[in-house]
């Protein structure tokens, strides 16, 4: 484990990358399947990381409570290197119950990873639906509780989530998430 903190190049009102990827469904999604939302959580996550495991709770939560928010999981991790990450394990996690975000899909390549510049896991970004499109409005902490084992006392996202919701502008401090570093390919 390579304890790592998120760095993106994508700033304050970039729009969200395209992709079309594999879901745990068996389906291919697009950014244009969550069109009906008004906002979209990405989180770039995996299913052996004890930083990504300590957020499944959270994200959980939020694709229940918030309707008008698709909470989407990309695992993009090397699952010939680390097999608890292949497509057929993020199945599993979605079938027993583990995973229940809107979405949970398989980034083979590891293209849509580097389009959004993700380096660990979980590394949320939160777009807004404006004009057609998803534009970034937050990228950062999920929760204050920076190591799994930490409760959290302060929910980043919740808070990025209701100002979207409400209308407003998005008052947070971008801090960096961290978690294990994405397993890349190219790295073996």
């Amino acid at each position: 484990m390579v304890l790592q903190e998120s760095d993106s190049e994508l700033e304050a009102g970039d729009a969200a990358p395209d992709f079309e990827l594999e879901g745990t469904d068996g389906e291919s999604h697009s950014l244009e399947d969550f069109a009906d939302s008004e906002a979209l959580l990405l989180v770039f996550t995996c299913n052996h990381c004890p930083y990504a495991r300590a957020k499944f709770d959270l994200l959980n939560e939020l694709a229940d409570e918030y309707d008008a928010v698709s909470v989407v999981g990309i695992n993009s991790n090397d699952a010939a290197e680390y097999p608890e990450d292949s497509l057929e394990k993020m199945r599993e996690y979605v079938v027993d119950g583990r995973i229940q975000y809107d979405a949970y899909l398989r980034d083979e390549s590891q293209a849509v990873a580097r389009a959004y510049g993700a380096a660990c896991t979980p590394d949320p970004f939160l777009f807004e639906r404006a004009d057609g499109e998803f534009r970034l409005v937050y990228h950062g902490r999920l929760d204050d509780a920076l190591n799994p084992e930490d409760e959290p006392t302060r929910f980043h996202v919740r808070e990025a989530v209701e100002s979207v919701l409400a209308g407003e502008a998005v008052d947070l401090e971008w801090r960096p998430s961290q978690g294990c570093s994405i397993k890349w390919v190219d790295e073996r």
